[in-house]
């Protein structure tokens, strides 16, 4: 059946005696509750004659893409906390967790989209600096002399390059660090 087509819901109460049976066989085909209920239900209707055949066949790759969402319980001060270092990194509570979840599991350390972009456009910026010498030293191969910036000005802009290596490596540090402790700090 689509998950898409799954759009009601069914409730019921049970004695707790049930409720652990029903725990317990649902762990052992590892599925949840609410799959497995679904599955009895599915069955029962089928062998009844009420549910056509592929209505309850394997899920499409549609519902199959969306089975990867999870839900989970907080107590109401980790989820403060949790949205409070969502915020602060300026990116929706479900990302923040998808994005430790994969950092965990994979060693990563993601960088939120604002901090790529920007990075994104300070390499640009490094990009463009190094064209520009690479054509000054062109030129200077070739006549022998370079009629442009000084030795000082290339000095400088040298230092620069090296100012911008250094915060990036300050930035990602940060970045890594933030991850490893859970909240973002603001780059030196």
């Amino acid at each position: 059946m689509s998950m898409s087509a799954a759009t009601h819901i069914l409730k019921t109460r049970v004695t707790p005696a049930t409720k652990q049976v029903i725990e317990a066989i649902a762990r052992q085909q590892q599925l949840t509750e609410s799959a497995w209920l679904r599955r009895l239900i599915l069955s029962t209707l089928q062998s009844a004659g009420s549910v056509p055949t592929e209505t309850a066949s394997a899920p499409t790759r549609e519902a199959a893409a969306r089975a990867v969402r999870l839900t989970i319980r907080l107590v109401r001060d980790d989820q403060l906390l949790l949205q409070a270092r969502a915020a602060a990194r300026g990116i929706p509570t479900a990302t923040y967790v998808s994005m430790v979840v994969r950092a965990h599991l994979r060693g990563v350390a993601p960088v939120p989209k604002d901090e790529l972009q920007a990075l994104r456009r300070a390499i640009a910026e490094l990009s463009v600096i190094g064209r520009n010498l690479n054509q000054l030293a062109r030129a200077a191969n070739q006549a022998g002399r370079v009629t442009g910036p000084s030795r000082d000005e290339l000095r400088a802009l040298l230092r620069a390059c090296e100012g911008l290596r250094d915060h990036f490596r300050r930035l990602l540090g940060a970045n890594l660090r933030s991850w490893e402790a859970g909240h973002a700090e603001a780059p030196r």
